[in-house]
């Protein structure tokens, strides 16, 4: 997944397509059964004829398996190879948009989606100023419509650890930093750097953009921020 441009970007420039591909590849047992319960807790609130975004959709990963209800359903992200193999990657799926646009700032007219997403690594990874993300992702969705964040529940800090560790292990991100790596960060010796936003970064970064958010847990691996816009 990426969001918006800068000098370097692992997600962009180094994890994109294939690679970023590989990464969920590698994901143990336990990770697969989370990112299971994330779609399905997302799929559990698109209806038909619903407009839905992913910010930061990369090759399609989270797209594929919500695809189908939402009558127009976009993905964006930075990279254009990751773009390149979305296209390959839903083919055969239901209609599906994809766009080259900075998730930080879009160029959507206002309020145009009924559901706007920025799944998993979007907040955590893509080091945008988060409060310009939460208030473009409220923007450009309608009244009484939802926009979600999600990132990890602190219970699936062990599992998160072994599925990175599982990917450096195959030269995918550079060898895990453990000094530097703890309390809901990731660092490894190549530069790449995740972190964890918590119930209460969540309730602070809603709060910024005028947003009362609903925080709510999901199979003990993701905590979702979850904002009725008004």
């Amino acid at each position: 997944m990426t969001g918006a441009s800068s000098s370097f970007d692992h997600y962009r420039d180094n994890l994109a397509a294939e690679r970023l591909r590989a990464c969920y590849d590698a994901a143990p047992a336990r990770t697969r059964r989370y990112l299971e319960a994330e779609a399905a807790h997302v799929r559990a609130k698109i209806s038909a004829g619903m407009r839905v975004v992913e910010l930061g959709c990369g090759y399609g990963r989270f797209l594929r398996p919500i695809s189908g209800k939402p009558a127009r359903l976009i993905g964006i992200d930075t990279s254009l190879a990751s773009l390149k193999l979305a296209r390959e990657h839903l083919a055969g799926r239901a209609v599906v948009g994809l766009a080259a646009m900075n998730a930080v700032k879009t160029g959507f007219p206002d309020g145009i989606f009924d559901l706007t997403l920025c799944i998993q690594n979007g907040v955590s990874a893509f080091h945008v100023d988060k409060i310009s993300l939460f208030r473009e992702a409220v923007r450009i969705t309608a009244s009484g419509g939802l926009v979600l964040f999600s990132s990890y529940a602190r219970a699936f800090w062990p599992h998160r650890l072994e599925w990175f560790a599982a990917q450096a292990a195959r030269g995918l991100i550079g060898p895990i930093d453990h000094e530097a790596t703890g309390d809901g960060v990731i660092v490894c010796k190549d530069g790449f750097h995740a972190e964890t936003v918590d119930e209460d970064g969540f309730r602070a970064l809603a709060a910024a953009v005028g947003g009362k958010p609903e925080i709510v847990e999901v199979d003990g691996s993701s905590l979702f921020c979850e904002i009725r816009v008004r």
